[in-house]
This record gives structure tokens, sequence and C-alpha cells, in this order.
């Protein structure tokens, strides 16, 4: 029997990689390292795996571009599961090296950026080299072929490789947390949890005054809360932005399924990327008069009034 294939960031020892065993029983899968986020949303549009577990969201960045510009083009995919993970990273080099010899340390782009005030005030002046992933600096640094004298690493890696540990616990922020998400092509929509969170992008239809706000209001009507909102430029019109949202619920509950109905009618461009359940798994908060039932009796009462029964 074909297990299932997994297209992760690699190479093996990244938080990626932590994040796909959180997520699934590795003996039950393929696991496939990739590049970087573009070559594992493509390997899963080309159909060479059935998954691709990345990064979408940290805490001190924000959302991850290259996901989300990535999910927001091309052949349709969809957002299945996620995870949060806390992250934090050590500073490892080859033995024999000391942090006052330090001139470059090489990590992620997402790694340096929640770590550059520790960097600022540990290693002043050292340069930071943008690696294609934390594990993938911490290897280039072992195999000796690195052009840096250190690297950020997840915890525990830097000593399998046979690296020195200089610092641990290294983050601008103690509770930096990262969350990932599990992405395949488009299928039947999983059943709502009541703990769940659908993404979108949503294109406006003009560039004028209240154009976002008439966009939120198809939430905010129906007591949809939206958990995340980032504007993203639009490749195809300069100066102009399309919106990523999440908002709290699932497309099978009313007030998520008419807020998607109000968007698709009044915005050129909205795309679904899927109603998963949300890593927090806290249920989903109501707003009286919005749940499943009150639209029901709601319509309900509009189909007796168009029988006459008032």
């Amino acid at each position: 029997m074909t297990l299932p294939r997994y297209a992760y960031l690699g190479p093996s020892g990244t938080f990626t990689e932590a994040a796909l065993r959180a997520m699934v029983d590795v003996d039950e899968v393929e696991m496939v390292p990739a590049i970087d986020v573009l070559s594992a949303l493509a390997s899963v549009r080309a159909g060479d795996v059935d998954f691709a577990v990345v990064a979408i969201e940290n805490t001190v960045e924000g959302g991850v571009t290259a996901t989300l510009d990535t999910l927001a083009t091309g052949a349709p995919l969809v957002i299945l599961g996620e995870v949060v993970l806390p992250v934090s990273f050590e500073l490892v080099a080859r033995p024999g090296t000391t942090v006052g010899s330090i001139g470059a340390v090489a990590a992620h782009s997402h790694g340096l950026a929640q770590c550059r005030r520790w960097l600022a005030e540990h290693v002043p002046g050292a340069v930071q080299v943008a690696a294609t992933s934390n594990a993938a600096a911490a290897g280039e640094l072992a195999e000796g072929v690195a052009g840096f004298d250190a690297a950020l690493a997840p915890p525990g890696l830097g000593a399998r490789l046979g690296l020195e540990v200089l610092a641990a616990g290294v983050a601008d922020n103690p509770h930096s947390a990262t969350r990932f998400v599990k992405v395949g092509r488009p299928t039947a929509v999983p059943h709502a949890t009541g703990a769940d969170k659908t993404t979108l992008v949503v294109h406006l239809p003009d560039d004028r005054a209240g154009a976002l706000l008439a966009m939120l209001e198809q939430f905010a009507a129906r007591g949809v809360n939206l958990s995340r909102i980032e504007s993203r430029p639009r490749s195809d019109r300069p100066g102009e932005y399309s919106f990523s949202v999440d908002a709290l619920g699932h497309i099978d509950e009313p007030r998520v399924a008419e807020a998607l109905v109000g968007l698709k009618r009044t915005n050129p461009v909205v795309v679904f990327l899927g109603s998963y359940p949300a890593a927090s798994g806290y249920p989903t908060p109501v707003t009286p008069g919005t749940s499943e039932e009150e639209f029901a009796e709601a319509r309900t009462w509009v189909q007796g009034l168009r029988s006459g029964r008032h």
C-alpha cells in the first residue's frame, strides 16, 4: 500500500519537520524534504506529493508572504489543518569557535527576524546570512562548506551534527511561536468541529474610500469574527491590494456560508482556501442571532411569508 507523501521545508531537523511530526504518525507517511515553500506547494499542485506542511504565520514577522502569495494564485490548493509550535533557537558553531570570533551568522530569513535584537546585543557587527532553512545553515556549518561562522538552529540539531552550542533559548520574544498548515488539493471539506477557521483571499472591487469597510461588513453583519487580516500587493494591479483573511467558523455554518455569498456578490475575486479545525481547539464564539438554529428559524419564517403564513 502506497503511503501518503508529505513535502516539507528541509533538510531534516527544521521546525517544519517538527510541525509535520506533530500532525501525523510519521510511520504512516513518506516525508519528502523540499528546498523552499514554493517548491513544497508546487509539488502538491503537480501531484508529486499528496500534501505539504508549510509555515504560514509567526508571532514576530506576521504572515509568511511566500506561503500566502503562493496559495493565493495558481491551481487551487486548500488548507486542511494547522498546528502552532513554540520557536526558539540555539546559536551553534564548529568546535573551538567563540562568540567573540563570530563574523557572520546564518539562518532562514524568518529565524534572523525573530532573533534580530538578540543578535545585535550578543554578536554585534556580525553579518547576517539568509539560508534556505535553519537546518540547512547548520548542515553547511557541520560539513565545513559554509561561508559563515555560526548558525541559528532548532534545539538539539547542532548536537546531532557535532556542532557546539554557544547559546540556547535564543529569541527576541520568549513566547515566539509559528503556525504551520497542512495543504492539499481541493476535496470535500471536512465536517465542522465547532472550533474551526476559514481562510480566504479577497480582491476588492475598486480602490475607493469605504471598499475595505464594505468587505468587512459581510462578516460583521453575520457575526463572523476575523482572527487575521493582512493586505498583500496585487501583482496584476500595482498600488492595489488583496486581503488574506482567517475567519472563525466553518463553511458548513450558515453565518459563514452567507458571508461567503455576500463576498462573492460584491468582490471580483474570492479564493476559498479551506475550512479546517483551529489549532487552539477553542469553540467558535457565536454572536446572539447568528446560530445555525436562528438562521433556520429565520428562513422558515420567510418561507412562511411567501406561502401566506404571517
